[in-house]
């Protein structure tokens, strides 16, 4: 089989989600985000986890030139076989099971966010990281936004890295909306907005209003297709499957460090300087606990 059929297959259903009807985007949404449970799951296991009827999944297959289901799952099951290698589980992870009702909870947890960290860092390219970086380094302002769980993704990554971007701002500030502050944002800005599923409301309108002013959006989130008329200008594509009922934050948060790494590095002897301000800063304030001298 074609080893690239699975990427193309993804491009055309990204290409055509607009075109799509409501219960077709669905499953697209679904196979871009869960490439692997589709290549694993029969028919009727897909249709249960999208909600859709088999007969939309077939009608979806012919829609997209295959002769039916099999042949729209087959290249995400090739893809599976030959990526597939076996990785032997720490020991620690491996007795946690024996330690009881809570040992199992938090042996599944641990696997959950090491699974997720490793699939969020496989999909971030040197590449992407580059044009992440020159694209914030060279503009006015880098607008940084995320609601709820995802505004404390935001709130950190705004705390660092301003040490390399000083026209970096975290928005929004004082209970008010981040509409409101990116008012005067236009052409050579940027925004860079945290979100995961459920999508907030407030955050996509953002984007989009951010987009309707020319600014260059930055998406990190869940999906490579948030919804259907979103058009980021960089996607941060990350996992955030969880074995509770919200989102599992460890793959933002390893993508950010990433992110983090290259700005610092970048960022030279200015931002070294600029670290090296803050701490003396600090420490003349006493913001840092220090144990009593005898």
């Amino acid at each position: 089989m074609d080893p690239t059929l699975k990427t193309r297959t993804i491009s055309r259903l990204k290409d055509g989600m607009e075109s799509f009807s409501p219960r077709m985007r669905v499953v697209a949404k679904y196979i871009i985000d869960n490439p692997a449970d589709f290549g694993l799951d029969t028919i009727r296991e897909t249709a249960r986890k999208t909600g859709v009827s088999t007969y939309t999944l077939v009608r979806m297959s012919q829609q997209m030139g295959f002769e039916g289901f099999d042949g729209l799952r087959d290249p995400f099951r090739h893809a599976l076989v030959s990526s597939a290698e076996y990785v032997d589980l720490p020991d620690w992870l491996n007795e946690l099971p024996a330690a009881g009702e809570t040992g199992k909870i938090q042996a599944q947890a641990a696997l959950n966010s090491l699974a997720v960290v490793q699939r969020s860092l496989e999909k971030l390219s040197p590449e992407t990281l580059d044009r992440v970086a020159e694209t914030m380094f060279s503009a006015r302002k880098v607008f940084v936004t995320g609601t709820r769980a995802s505004y404390a993704m935001a709130y950190y990554f705004h705390y660092v890295g301003r040490m390399a971007l000083t026209s970096m701002d975290l928005i929004p500030r004082h209970v008010g909306s981040a509409m409101d502050e990116l008012n005067t944002a236009g052409e050579g800005d940027v925004l860079f907005a945290i979100t995961t599923t459920p999508y907030s409301r407030e955050t996509i309108e953002s984007c989009r209003f951010a987009g309707s002013r020319g600014v260059t959006l930055i998406l990190l989130a869940d999906s490579e297709v948030v919804v259907p008329d979103l058009t980021p200008d960089i996607t941060l594509s990350v996992s955030a499957i969880s074995t509770h009922h919200f989102a599992c934050y460890s793959g933002i948060s390893a993508v950010l460090e990433a992110l983090l790494s290259v700005l610092l590095h970048q960022g030279g002897p200015a931002t070294k300087a600029r670290i090296e301000s803050y701490e003396s800063l600090r420490n003349a304030h006493s913001a840092y606990w220090k144990p009593k001298k005898n």
